[in-house]
């Protein structure tokens, strides 16, 4: 089972004024779509990750940010989540649509058998989450130019293999791809889209299908 507890409240005051509010609570709405993200839930990796954002009168994000994170994938989960909820607020007429909202969103785990895991083996995997991001990075450009046809044959093994080191294999490539199915089902075409073309610049096929009818 996961969890998303959530606090909200506006950054520049402590005022009585009405703050803009989401069908159903907000706490309500990130937790209904949550998904939490691969790397993060294999790790047992939990925590509080803070999402600035403005509103403006028609209830529409139009601006995002993390203002505080973890440093993994619930970073991205947490913005993703922010911005699903575009469109969906309720703003007071006053509302000055200037001013930054703050959401602090603690990603909590239960059932994962991640109550006896070591808190060093936790941050390792934190650490090795950022170490990994710019290899990660390098073999999506491989891909990407090996799809325009700008690329140096030769390298391909040395990217196989790195894939092997970092885990992205099929099974991973479907859990990305099943992630990126659930999103659909949330209206969330940008996110979807993202994790199909991820697999498809990891040097996979596997996604081709969903990007060919979702994502054209």
């Amino acid at each position: 089972m996961t969890r998303i507890l959530l606090a909200f409240f506006v950054l520049s005051a402590f005022c009585l004024k009405a703050q803009p509010v989401i069908k159903g609570g907000l706490e309500t709405f990130v937790t209904a779509n949550s998904i939490y993200p691969r790397y993060s839930l294999h790790n047992c990796i939990q925590g509080t990750v803070v999402i600035s954002f403005k509103l403006n009168k028609t209830g529409e994000v139009y601006y995002s940010k993390i203002s505080s994170g973890i440093g993994t994938d619930l970073d991205d989960e947490a913005l993703r989540l922010i911005r699903l909820s575009s469109g969906k607020w309720i703003v007071p007429k006053n509302q000055d649509t200037t001013v930054s909202l703050i959401a602090p969103m603690k990603f909590s785990l239960s059932g994962y058998n991640c109550e006896g895991k070591n808190p060093q083996e936790i941050q390792s995997a934190i650490m090795a989450y950022r170490t990994n991001e710019g290899l990660t990075n390098s073999i999506l450009n491989f891909y990407r130019n090996k799809e325009k046809g700008t690329y140096k044959k030769e390298e391909e093994a040395r990217f196989v293999q790195l894939k092997d080191e970092l885990g992205y294999d099929d099974e991973y490539f479907s859990e990305r791809i099943k992630d990126g199915l659930r999103k659909l089902k949330q209206k969330d075409k940008q996110g979807a889209c993202e994790d199909f073309l991820f697999v498809k610049h990891m040097g996979s096929t596997l996604a081709d299908e969903m990007l060919g009818k979702y994502c054209k």
